[in-house]
């Protein structure tokens, strides 16, 4: 398990066209659509009050977002609501990308279980430790982001992407490896972590 010492505000990405599809995004750089962008609006709006209620002053916290397009849309989105600069204040950390599903990249699961049966079924088997051609494990996924949680010194809001949110809290709260890539990860919703205890907002 990491221990934060700081508040942590996470928030994934509105929906892009793929995620309404149900295509494997990973590290496609895929735009976020109407309802992702009014999505983001209104998370903006929602950590306004979180930060209200919370008595978090504006100026202790950090802002980083994965540099996918997505993300960064995002990130403008949510900064414009609270009032900040929406393109300056905020930085960019490739740790932060979605988790990688390579060849799989743009088909949904119902093309792929039409090829390749075989693999789509180890991979529901074990999604936590299978390795999608030329991508990425869930298991390689939190090893990525640990540094990133391990090195917060500071409050922070991050914005990115819903393999990242499964995988941090995995980390953060010591979760059975099978479970965490099975965590809901909603768009609509901010996530806060602080002391030691995570709460959908």
């Amino acid at each position: 398990m990491i221990k934060l010492s700081h508040p942590l505000i996470f928030i994934r990405h509105g929906q892009t066209d793929w995620n309404r599809e149900g295509r494997l995004q990973g590290g496609q750089d895929i735009p976020i659509n109407e309802t992702g962008a009014w999505q983001a609006t209104r998370n903006g709006r929602r950590l306004k009050g979180v930060f209200e209620d919370e008595a978090f002053r504006l100026d202790d916290f950090t802002f980083v977002t994965s540099p996918l397009g997505r993300c960064i849309r995002t990130m403008e989105l949510v900064r414009e609501g609270l009032g900040l600069d929406p393109h300056h204040g905020f930085e960019r950390d490739e740790r932060l990308k979605e988790i990688t599903f390579g060849l799989w990249e743009g088909s949904t699961h119902e093309e792929l279980r039409a090829v390749e049966p075989q693999a789509v079924a180890e991979r529901e088997a074990d999604k936590w430790s299978f390795v999608p051609p030329q991508g990425e494990s869930y298991e390689m996924l939190s090893a990525r982001i640990a540094p990133w949680l391990e090195g917060l010194d500071c409050p922070t809001v991050a914005v990115s992407h819903g393999g990242v949110s499964r995988a941090m809290r995995g980390l953060l709260f010591g979760l059975p490896s099978n479970e965490v890539p099975m965590l809901d990860v909603p768009q609509d919703k901010v996530y806060l972590v602080q002391n030691g205890q995570g709460f959908w907002l």
